[in-house]
């Protein structure tokens, strides 16, 4: 019987136990404002889950908000209101303070009244939207009636593409106005803000789904689509301008920037356009500027009501915006306000993050930043001849800036060892230096990066030499600018060497810069920058490196009443509460962990440590010895004999490429390889990644083939890499991975200076404990997020079936294996000999074979 006062969770069929109690773990920590780390495994319905469990607390949170209200709205008339008031002196006669309560009570009551009238408002205008009712708008001003989306979105400054009078004028920086020199503006167009849209609300709780890919959080819309809360909720999916975009003539240009700029640009032509018609001014004769044909003010509304009124991924709403001529982009930020569900990708440069165990290793990520030496030089080449070519056309202000960032870079190339030009020898040298030390080393101190960081924000540089390149790149134009500059003699010559051999290079190398600039104004204390200087300035680099991503992370963990991190494997967890949580601030009281088993029996799974292998070699696969003859010689052994009774597909992982090169090689030459393929079809990660869906395929019939037609084959082998291409967001489910062995284990560099900075800075700002310091966790750490990463990939559903074989006699110990996942780590056995190992995995298969055939 369900407990009373338990909340209930509408779902789509029963639910497993294991599906309940997440729910209910994730009810209690969003009522209760935590920070949750949920780990359930991949095939346990997570998505579902997540879904049901988080809408039936805002659906309950929401009718208790109207409750409380009308509850306080009804002791209007006489009961008194517990209103918390703070008098400037506690000596203040009685009627002053009775007065001054009275006056917040009457206050707090005018307010509730209107939130209630503007929440009554909103539901009945959503309820006729989802009814297909006919909508009229009356657009509050009749000057502006196309320009509300610009409004609401404030819209960029600068003019770029379109029809235009002269047509290098999108390419010229907009006059600059520092924030120090910006006045107060007078809203857009004006207007009354008492007749406000019934969908905008203040205190509308949100949820924020987020996910990597678009594929995820199309698959995530999906699932809300077939949950029992898919007519009720609001949901908008959220996506960029490339992604979103309607309009074919700006989605040809084919780059982010570009696209961006082209759209921005149209805006604000329609944006200019209206203002002068406002002010009464005259327009200027000649080519009108080009504007966008989908973004009109009742095309968009209509559109962010079908956005409103029922839930569809992103793919869906294009669909519907191309039939409509409105556009999306502009549609789904208009419906921000009133939804209740928002879907957003990371845009993370990181192909390796895939579910919630690697955000703090991607938050160091994207705000870390890396600048080589040729990125550099063609940046100050390209900024200077800018410059020139425009000289008489900008403001003194933006010649000002421009000629601040070319003294930055060309002191920034000179910390590399050369000037700004390619052919420079250079020693051979690694050093890591303090963001202060740096700034003093290249002697920048003096530069107040943080006004320079907001001038590129606000003046979008960077884009606009991004399409002065794209236009002039590799025609010639830019030979015959002359500069008093005199590394950017060759400049012309670096274009046509762009153009030919790296286009991104060449197009936005200003791109990288301004992000090193914005790394810069970190906290002396929160990063470090590594310069690696070899053989020319060209190929040397200078990257920042985040070592404290808790900045970055502290004000979601501020401004959401909860947080969840969900994934389906998370441990070890320590590292990442340290680093993440307790580092910006989070208290232990706040947060919670919940992990739960698999969906699938006891016995479809066979987890083993295996300590040595048929020949009594010990297997521990350290730097000495794991190079060595007999340790090769051995793994191949147990590879074999793991062929000759797993059926299917047999996925290898290997520590590092490096290694995996090396035994292969030492398996083709005694003949290892040829025995192995004599069982089973050999398989390896390939190098490039457009290729491992065709490997996949292949593994995959060939599996297909074998368990068909019989034969000498029973089945396929394929080598992969920990941290590689397939150990992450790829699943051998079924008969694809019937057995995951883990070869050594996979500890991280710890000769790298990146690592060895972020351990010392570790040892010194985290506690120790376990008898361990913080910097020799995080490698234990890293080392296990990757082993769980990859013998994850099997088991994906509730009839799967696999056995993960640990070969290492390490993963043995306590501290190790207690960093397995529980639902792995509940059923692993270690086994010091192979004979007892071998014996249970051929009856782990035989009895499966058993149970197939009744």
């Amino acid at each position: 019987m369900e407990e009373a006062g338990a909340p209930h969770f509408p779902f789509p069929y029963q639910p497993y136990p294991i599906q309940e109690q997440f729910m209910q773990a994730l009810y209690g920590a969003l009522e209760h404002g935590k920070v949750g780390i949920f780990e359930s495994p991949t095939g346990t319905g997570k998505s579902l889950s997540l879904i049901c469990g988080a809408l039936s607390w805002l659906r309950d949170h929401e009718e208790k908000r109207r409750q409380e209200a009308d509850r306080l709205l009804q002791g209007d008339g006489g009961t008194s209101l517990s209103i918390s008031t703070t008098t400037s002196s506690s000596a203040e006669p009685d009627w002053i303070t009775d007065f001054v309560q009275k006056k917040a009570e009457r206050d707090f009551v005018s307010k509730l009244k209107d939130e209630e009238l503007r929440r009554k408002k909103r539901e009945e205008h959503l309820e006729m939207i989802r009814n297909n009712s006919q909508l009229k708008y009356a657009l509050k001003r009749k000057s502006c009636e196309d320009d509300e989306a610009v409004k609401l979105l404030q819209l960029s400054k600068d003019p770029q593409e379109g029809e235009l009078n002269n047509p290098e004028e999108e390419l010229i920086v907009a006059e600059y106005e520092s924030d120090d020199e910006s006045k107060t503006k007078n809203k857009f167009c004006g207007g009354d803000d008492d007749d406000e849209d019934d969908l905008v609300e203040e205190h509308i709780t949100k949820i924020y789904y987020c996910s990597r890919t678009h594929s995820q959080l199309a698959q995530f819309v999906h699932e809300v689509q077939k949950s029992p809360f898919s007519q009720d909720i609001s949901l908008v999916p959220l996506g960029s301008r490339q992604n979103m975009c309607v309009n074919e003539e700006v989605r040809r240009l084919g780059s982010v920037q570009r696209i961006n700029d082209r759209c921005m640009e149209m805006q604000k032509n329609k944006h200019d356009q209206r203002l002068k018609e406002v002010e009464g001014g005259k327009r200027k004769r000649g080519a009108s500027k080009a504007v966008c044909p989908y973004v009109g003010a009742q095309g968009l509304q209509t559109l962010r009501d079908t956005v409103l009124g029922a839930v569809r991924d992103i793919e869906q709403l294009l669909s519907l915006a191309r039939e409509t001529r409105s556009c999306p982009y502009y549609a789904t930020r208009l419906a921000i306000p009133p939804a209740q569900v928002h879907t957003i990708t990371h845009t993370f440069p990181s192909n390796d993050y895939d579910e919630a165990h690697n955000l703090s290793d991607v938050l160091s990520c994207i705000h870390s930043s890396e600048l080589t030496g040729a990125q550099l030089c063609r940046a100050h080449s390209q900024l200077a001849q800018y410059s020139e070519r425009y000289r008489s056309r900008l403001k003194a202000k933006n010649l000002m800036y421009i000629k601040q960032i070319l003294f930055v870079v060309e002191r920034l190339v000179r910390v590399l060892g050369g000037k700004c030009v390619y052919v420079c020898p250079v020693k051979k040298t690694t050093e890591l230096l303090t963001i202060n030390n740096f700034l003093f080393k290249a002697q920048i101190d003096n530069i107040n990066l943080f006004k320079v960081q907001r001038y590129f924000e606000k003046s979008m540089i960077s884009r606009k030499l991004c399409g002065f390149i794209e236009k002039y790149a590799g025609t010639g134009v830019t030979s015959h600018t002359q500069t008093s500059h005199t590394q950017t003699q060759t400049t012309a010559t670096m274009f046509k060497q762009g153009a030919a051999e790296d286009r991104e290079l060449a197009a936005s190398p200003m791109m990288q810069v301004e992000g090193f600039f914005m790394a810069l104004t970190n906290a002396n204390t929160d990063g470090r920058v590594v310069l690696h200087t070899q053989g020319s300035v060209a190929v040397s680099s200078m990257k920042f490196l985040l070592l404290n991503p808790a900045v970055h992370f502290a004000q979601v963990l501020k401004d959401c009443r909860a947080v969840i991190i969900a994934g389906g494997t998370m441990q070890p967890v320590s590292d990442f509460k340290q680093e993440l949580l307790f580092s910006a601030g989070v208290g232990a009281e706040r947060i919670i962990e919940f992990s739960c088993g698999h969906v699938i029996p006891p016995e479809n799974i066979l987890p083993i440590v295996l300590c040595s292998g048929p020949s009594g070699q010990e297997l521990e696969f350290t730097f000495q010895n794991r190079d060595t003859p007999h340790m090769m010689e051995e793994t191949g052994r147990v590879l074999s004999n793991l062929c000759n009774v797993v059926p299917g597909g047999v996925v290898c992982f290997f520590p590092s490429y490096d290694y995996s090169r090396r035994i292969l090689d030492n398996w083709e030459a005694s003949g290892v390889l040829a025995r192995l393929s004599s069982k089973k079809k050999i398989f390896q990660e390939p190098k490039k990644a457009n290729q491992v869906e065709k490997v996949l395929n292949e593994f995959s019939r060939t599996i297909q083939r074998c368990a068909v037609d019989g034969g000498t084959l029973s089945g396929a082998l394929l080598f992969s890499v920990v941290g590689g291409k397939m150990s992450e967001g790829i699943n051998f489910s079924d008969e694809l991975g019937r057995c995951i062995v883990m070869v050594g284990m996979p500890y991280p560099n710890i000769k790298s200076p990146e690592l060895k900075e972020k351990m010392a800075y570790l040892d010194k700002n985290l506690p120790h404990s376990g008898g361990r310091s913080p910097g020799q966790a995080l490698i234990e750490n890293l080392c296990m997020k990757a082993v769980n990463q990859s013998i994850g990939r099997a088991i994906r559903h509730r009839e799967d079936y696999a056995c993960i074989v640990l070969c290492d006699r390490r993963y043995s110990r306590p501290a190790t294996l207690a960093k397995l996942p529980d639902w792995i780590r509940a059923h692993t056995h270690t086994h010091t000999s192979f004979g007892p190992a071998f014996a249970s995995l051929r009856r782990f298969f035989m009895e499966k074979k058993k149970q197939q055939q009744l």
